[in-house]
């Protein structure tokens, strides 16, 4: 079957995590991605740890399928050898404060003039205006300006830091993949290209959604005091009794009363109880046993439950490996070879190789032209 990215060609200038897992995205379901990177040194991504012979793991894992160019943006030399390439792509992406594709002649009014059906998509921390426009800043900033961040606050006070880059990639590249779709079906119907502005903050604000609503109404949500923030013992982590943790989540009555009752106690009584006094008591029954008890006596019941688990054992659950989640491959420019990053690409989109390679860097400098 046709991957049906096949034929598209991608011109990547993004760095790092959000444009790259963006191309490889777009490079997964079979667009040609064409990575432009400085001389010498390359994308920041390569110098990271731990290492994977002369990349980073973290490299490897975001670039598997690309080509890489090494450009010297800066040169009115590369500029010109750049344009015949921008002629015949369909999709430009791109990672800069704003105003500095502008300034290197690869604004998108600029290359619009010599390729009009050019899907060119921006990714920033606050847009292309207002008045954060131009504010250095990373994921943990976004998340912090957003409101995210506050409702991660303990019992100190202190908001506790993401495990994840959520917005970097929930309000990055995912965002950032599935407009670049969207505009490419818009081509279709119009023949011309667009600018996407794709702004990493304004884009967490649709996973506060049920803070907004509340919001609406005057009850803005506070850490520690809502139903997704710590505020119910219907959505909490308890303790166990070999200091192991169980993520419990049964916020339906009918699990939240299956639940309660394998726990030894009585749903109806818990919700006479306030929130903390109902989370105390459930608290205090969890920790009565052990992590493999309470997952032994909850196998086979609706009860919403799962251990804590390390991101290590997580990789070695029989379910994922049945899923066939890192069954593939990624080898580095040397040869080394990696587990592939899974990406929410389904199966039947994907590329066919078991097994990519990420690209040394100016591998394909073949295809810029003279």
């Amino acid at each position: 079957m046709t991957q049906p990215l096949t034929g598209l060609k991608v011109l990547d200038f993004s760095t790092l995590l959000p444009g790259p897992l963006c191309s490889l995205l777009l490079a997964e379901a079979g667009a040609e991605v064409i990575k432009f990177e400085r001389p010498v040194r390359g994308d920041e991504m390569r110098s990271y740890e731990p290492r994977a012979d002369a990349d980073s793991t973290n490299f490897v894992l975001l670039n598997r399928g690309k080509k890489s160019v090494a450009i010297d943006l800066k040169s009115p030399a590369a500029i010109d050898s750049l344009m015949p390439l921008i002629q015949e792509t369909d999709v430009l992406l791109e990672q800069f404060r704003p105003g500095v594709m502008d300034r290197l002649g690869l604004g998108y009014a600029d290359v619009a003039k010599i390729n009009p059906r050019l899907v060119y998509c921006s990714i920033t921390g606050f847009g292309q205006d207002g008045p954060r426009a131009n504010e250095a800043a990373h994921d943990l900033n976004y998340v912090a300006a957003a409101g995210m961040l506050s409702l991660t606050a303990g019992a100190d006070g202190k908001p506790g830091l993401p495990p994840a880059l959520i917005a970097d990639i929930a309000g990055g590249a995912y965002p950032a993949m599935i407009n670049i779709l969207l505009a490419l079906r818009q081509r279709e119907q119009s023949g011309k290209g667009i600018h996407l502005d794709i702004a990493m903050a304004d884009n967490l604000f649709a996973f506060q959604y049920w803070g907004l609503g509340a919001g609406a109404r005057g009850q803005w949500p506070r850490p520690a005091s809502d139903l997704v923030t710590g505020g119910s013992p219907r959505y909490q982590v308890y303790r166990t009794a070999d200091g192991a943790f169980l993520a419990a989540a049964p916020i339906e009555e009918k699990f939240w009363t299956n639940f309660t009752t394998l726990i030894g106690l009585d749903a109806a009584a818990l919700d006479r109880l306030s929130p903390a006094e109902a989370t105390e008591a459930v608290a205090a029954a969890v920790a009565e046993h052990t992590a493999d008890y309470w997952m032994d006596r909850f196998a086979g019941q609706d009860v919403c439950t799962s251990r804590v688990v390390s991101l290590e054992a997580a990789t070695a659950d029989p379910h994922f490996a049945a899923r066939h989640l890192f069954d593939r491959t990624v080898k580095t420019a040397a040869g080394t070879t990696l587990p592939a990053l899974p990406v929410p690409v389904d199966a039947a989109f994907r590329n066919v190789s078991p097994e990519q390679t990420s690209p040394a860097l100016g591998a394909d400098n073949h295809l810029l032209k003279p």
